[in-house]
This record gives C-alpha cells, structure tokens and sequence, in this order.
C-alpha cells in the first residue's frame, strides 16, 4: 500500500476537543433560534397580504428555489400541500427549459433566493410576470431584485450564518423553513383544515389511520350479518356463515337492534346437546345488551373497546337503534388500526 492509498490516521479526540465540539453546536443552536426569534417582528402587512393572495388562488402555489433554497422549498411545497393548499415544486433550472409550461396564470408562484439576486430564479420572473402570475418572494435581501420585483416579501434575513465561515447556508435556511411553516399554519386555520381534513391527505400514514372512522372500515347493506327475531338457531348459523364476521344481529320488524348472536353463543349452545337447533329461536340465545358502536367514532375506539371486553365483532348502530354497519377485529387489522 502507497502513501496515496494509505487510510488517513483515526484521530484521537481529547477531553477538550470533545468540550470544544459540544461548544461549537450550542453555538449553531443559540445563533439559530436567534434568527427563529428574530422573525417575528418581520411578520407584517407583506405576510398577511401573501396569505391573501394564496387564499384567493384559483390555481395551486408553486414553490421554487435554487441549491439549498431549493431543498427549503421542497419542503414547503410538500408542508403546504398536506395542510390544505394545493403546492408543487418547479426546479427553476429546469422551468427555464420546459418545466415553466406547468404553471398556469391561475398558479401563485412563491419564489425562494437567500440573495434574492438567484440567476435562475431571476430568468423565469419576466414570463411569470407577462403570464400574470402573483409572485411572492422570499429572500434574505429585501433590497434585492427578487424582493423589488414581487408583489409581496417575505423577510428571511439573518444577521449571521450559524456556519463560522458564513459560506454554508444555516441560519438562513432555517429562517426561510420556519417562515414557510408560519404561511402555511396561518393559511390552514385560514382554510378551517380539521384533522380529519389532514388524515384524508396522510391515508398510509399513521395519524390516518388513528383518525379512521367505524364508517371507513365498516361492513354495510347486504354485507351485514342479521335475523329477525324469529329466525332458529339454524337460520341464525347459516348467516354468520354467509357473511363470515363470527356474528350475527338480531333484528325486530322495525329492523331495530334487539340483540346479537355469535359463534361463541354458539359453542355453549352445542354443549347442550337437548337443543333442537332447527326449531330453538335465536331470541332465546342471543345477547340482548350487545356491545355497539356509531358509525361517527374512530376506528381506534372500536379496537379499545373489543380489547377491554374481550369481544371480536361489533355491530354499528345509529342514533334510532337501527343496525348500519358491522366490523371485526380482522377488518381494523386490515386498516392497520391495530
């Protein structure tokens, strides 16, 4: 093995060298959540006046930014899309050969240079404006050409980078994320956005599925297991078996809930072996107070509540009684609520 290959020395850190490193990222926090602070009193009439302005929008926010500024927009793009307001991402590179063919005049078009003198950014803003798209710029130069030529800035300046060379963008990419988020909550309680507006746009994730509702997993119509109270045991069987929930409800002629049958009522009916199951109604083997729930819950309370009382099914009745859904354990395994 040559010099040229030879692995480079491990380097031995000592006491104060690791002092030094812990000193050095207190450092990069302190100078960050000075330049989160610092924002606040630049949250002014240009703010509100971008939330107008993307309210309004027939269109969608397209996002845009170059290096760093472009990964910042990404993400607000991405934040502002899960929150309510329709977003995407343009490369403003690629918008410059073909990708600008995306953005319609109905799009507000928020565009992100820490200098606000981006050549990219700066190339496409002429179209944009021709187009009579609505700019809203966000840099850390409100002199700058980006922040004169928009119709509303967003000031993300910092007094200094976290970073002691001030070449790495740090403070100013965390100024310019913590302001995207600040848009796109005030827009969210703008709009109204509920969690449940939020689950819609997050269906594999896990607050979607926290924030299933029974009605979501539920069984319905024909699919639900149900007799009259008339019904034998045998009538009573061959429905659990049609429709494969481990139960069946027990309906009157008003198709009011009057009582539930299942397969372990079942089990401790076959052990009396008097019983006639062809003649022996199912009234007088069901449970008359079944456990149930409305179809408005979450699905999470179905699974709390077959845990607790040791139950594998549950029907799902309405405010009147009447038997509109049904579900088991294996259905809130499918939705991955349990």
């Amino acid at each position: 093995m040559n010099a040229r290959t030879a692995p480079a020395p491990a380097m031995d850190f000592s006491d104060h060298d690791r002092a030094a490193l812990v000193a050095s990222a207190h450092k990069v926090i302190r100078i960050e959540a000075g330049a989160i602070t610092d924002l606040e009193a630049r949250i002014d009439g240009d703010f509100s006046k971008s939330c107008r302005l993307i309210l309004a929008c027939s269109g969608r926010v397209v996002v845009s930014g170059m290096g760093k500024s472009g990964h910042i927009a990404r993400k607000i793009a991405a934040t502002l899309a899960s929150t309510g307001t329709p977003a995407f991402y343009v490369h403003p590179g690629e918008a410059s050969h073909g990708d600008i063919g995306m953005i319609t005049q109905h799009d507000v078009v928020l565009l992100l240079s820490n200098s606000g003198e981006t050549e990219e950014i700066l190339t496409i803003v002429p179209f944009l404006k021709r187009q009579g798209n609505a700019l809203i710029a966000m840099t850390g130069n409100p002199k700058s050409t980006l922040a004169r030529d928009a119709d509303a800035h967003l000031d993300a300046s910092v007094s200094t980078e976290a970073c002691p060379l001030g070449l790495a963008p740090t403070a100013s990419t965390t100024a310019a994320l913590v302001l995207g988020d600040a848009l796109a909550i005030a827009l969210l309680e703008a709009r109204g956005f509920t969690a449940d507006d939020f689950a819609r746009s997050h269906p594999a994730g896990a607050l979607g599925r926290r924030l299933l509702k029974i009605s979501d997993v539920m069984h319905t119509g024909e699919a639900i297991p149900a007799v009259r109270t008339d019904a034998t045991l045998t009538e009573a069987l061959m429905e659990m078996s049609r429709k494969g929930l481990g139960m069946t409800a027990i309906v009157d002629d008003a198709g009011k809930l009057a009582g539930v049958f299942t397969d372990g009522d079942l089990r401790r009916m076959l052990d009396d072996h008097g019983v006639d199951m062809r003649a022996t109604p199912v009234s007088g083997a069901m449970s008359r107070h079944p456990k149930v729930i409305g179809p408005d819950k979450l699905a999470a309370e179905a699974a709390q509540l077959m845990e607790t009382h040791k139950i594998h099914a549950l029907l799902v009745v309405d405010e009147t009684q009447h038997v509109v859904g049904a579900l088991n354990i294996h259905d809130l395994l499918r939705a991955r609520v349990v």
